[in-house]
């Protein structure tokens, strides 16, 4: 299978990649956008800002691919975030427009940002990509911004407010959490991504 990971510019491309090898996939870090295009699954890291990934998927041509692809793309943290068409981030930032949302700072009233560490997500729907995870699972998170709930919500997850922790509009996936740093639970999700 060809799998791309697309290169971000972000720290935790190599642990994606480590993550996918140790399921017996071999994948590769690119940008170059007609090896993105022609891939069979996608996946589309990020860590730090909106803006920053945006500028450099603007700089490489990689936008409009990534708008028109039709095969299985899963975005990790903020490159779930980036489905959206804005984010609140840095006085707010105009992302890629596949699902009708902002994206939201988490707002809590007693709770330290960024929200980091172990937490639940909660099923809303049944689904594929949850195959063999049981409900109520913890993975890991590190982020200080949020998808509020939405039609495309597949699970929630609470820290002082709820908000969705995995998404899904046809072949669009994301996951606000880490599952390449999330053990064992983690990896079966990637897993159920790459045998859909």
């Amino acid at each position: 299978m060809n799998i791309v990971i697309v290169d971000t510019g972000c720290a935790n491309l190599k642990s994606i990649k480590v993550a996918v090898k140790n399921l017996g996939y071999d994948s590769i870090i690119t940008s170059n956008e007609s090896i993105i295009s022609e891939s069979e699954k996608i996946f589309l890291p990020g860590v730090g800002t909106a803006s920053a990934v945006m500028k450099l998927l603007s700089e490489k041509n990689i936008i409009n691919i990534i708008q028109k692809f039709k095969q299985p793309i899963l975005g990790i943290c903020l490159g779930m975030q980036l489905f959206c068409d804005f984010s609140e981030e840095c006085n707010g930032v105009k992302t890629l427009g596949i699902i009708k949302s902002s994206v939201l700072r988490l707002r809590t009233t007693h709770l330290p940002l960024p929200h980091i560490g172990w937490n639940q997500i909660t099923f809303q729907k049944e689904h594929a990509l949850f195959k063999k995870i049981p409900n109520n699972s913890r993975f890991y998170f590190v982020h200080s911004y949020i998808v509020p709930i939405n039609k495309y919500t597949l699970s929630t997850t609470n820290y002082g407010i709820n908000f969705s922790s995995v998404i899904q509009k046809n072949n669009f996936f994301g996951v606000q959490f880490h599952p390449e740093k999330s053990g064992n639970i983690g990896s079966q999700l990637l897993k159920n991504f790459l045998e859909m």
